[in-house]
């Protein structure tokens, strides 16, 4: 056998054994898209829990504001209703007034609370959704570098256990369509 016969038998196995690598490249290419796409979905999720994270505690420190107030108030009626003053009835005017505006912040403060608690639960949602992105994006990349040990072992197996863990990736992520 002559040099250049050894030359080209090397060639050829060489664009042979690349041939054999494309659809591993390409799944490596397709895994790399889909894992920014899970980094983003994530990082949006994220973001979007904490903003509505902020917006019951807002709605926390409103409700804990009315409750000082009628706290308050009630402390200024009990007052009253204790003390001895010259002007009796501008006494029980201030006090009537008081109650009129307790009895309308107690409804007030039923209705924040139950805002809190709707904005908190809903941030425990998103919370669920963020954390199916980020699984999603861990096993896409676990997906990513095992396929990448295929290119430099030629040894499909690591193909095909990259493609489950890349299944497993995209199923995680895509359950976040389940969750209620």
């Amino acid at each position: 056998m002559e040099a250049s016969e050894g030359q080209e038998l090397q060639e050829n196995a060489e664009k042979a054994s690349s041939a054999a690598m494309r659809p591993v490249a390409f799944t490596i290419s397709v895994l790399a898209v889909l894992v920014a796409i899970c980094t983003v979905l994530g990082h949006r999720t994220h973001t979007e829990a904490g903003l509505l994270q902020t917006k019951a505690a807002d709605q926390w420190n409103l409700y804990q504001a009315k409750k000082i107030r009628v706290n308050a108030t009630l402390l200024a009626t009990d007052l009253l209703s204790v003390m001895t003053v010259t002007d009796a009835d501008k006494a029980k005017k201030i006090a009537k007034g008081y109650a009129d505006h307790q009895d309308k912040w107690a409804d007030d403060l039923k209705e924040e609370q139950e805002k809190a608690e709707d904005l908190e639960a809903e941030v425990a949602k998103v919370e669920q959704h963020a954390n199916r992105f980020d699984l999603g994006e861990a096993l896409l990349e676990i997906a990513l570098v095992i396929c990448s040990v295929t290119l430099l072992t030629r040894n499909r197996l690591y193909w095909y256990l990259g493609l489950v863990f890349g299944l497993l990736g995209c199923l995680s992520a895509a359950s976040v369509l389940l969750l209620k």
